[in-house]
């Protein structure tokens, strides 16, 4: 902290980072986040059938992306469409274990030629690690906060509902 009791800044800490990174043609912007991370984020112009989907890049501690964290980035953004296909077919799998508790209504919805996912947010984060987090669902594992489908590299591995701010 500084003299005057706020938290140093990007500037103050000597990291000069960009507003804007490109990645496979799509321009991730630099947002507001707390001193200690660098998060850009970009919206899809058409994807996922139609519904407004976006893409985050969190760097912690802050700093320029490294080079294999921009090349998952980019695969990422190069088949979201896919990688959201395949998010919702893992949940169409998994959402059916017991321990989901889902109700008889919401097991009824797994039947269903679409799920009720919507507004796909991809976020990678600097150790190599992703998601797809669905914003919108009418499950109620998803409140508040939406669903979130955990990769390893190209394939699904996890999903849960998220209470808190993840």
């Amino acid at each position: 902290m500084s003299d005057d009791g706020e938290l140093p800044s990007i500037s103050d800490i000597g990291v000069d980072l960009p507003a804007t990174l490109r990645v496979a043609g799509l321009a991730l912007k630099r947002t507001e986040s707390p001193p200690s991370l660098a998060c850009w984020t970009g919206c899809f112009p058409e994807s996922a059938g139609g519904n407004a989907a976006a893409i985050s890049l969190v760097i912690e501690p802050a700093a320029l992306p490294e080079e294999v964290t921009l090349q998952l980035a980019h695969d990422v953004v190069s088949r979201f469409d896919v990688f959201v296909d395949q998010a919702v077919r893992y949940c169409w799998t998994r959402l059916r274990e017991r321990h989901f508790e889902l109700t008889p209504e919401e097991l009824s919805w797994l039947d269903l030629p679409e799920l009720p996912l919507a507004v796909p947010e991809a976020v990678v984060w600097a150790d190599q690690t992703w998601a797809i987090r669905f914003t919108e669902s009418r499950f109620r594992l998803a409140d508040p906060y939406g669903i979130l489908v955990t990769f390893n590299g190209t394939q699904p591995v996890d999903v849960q509902g998220l209470e808190d701010e993840q």
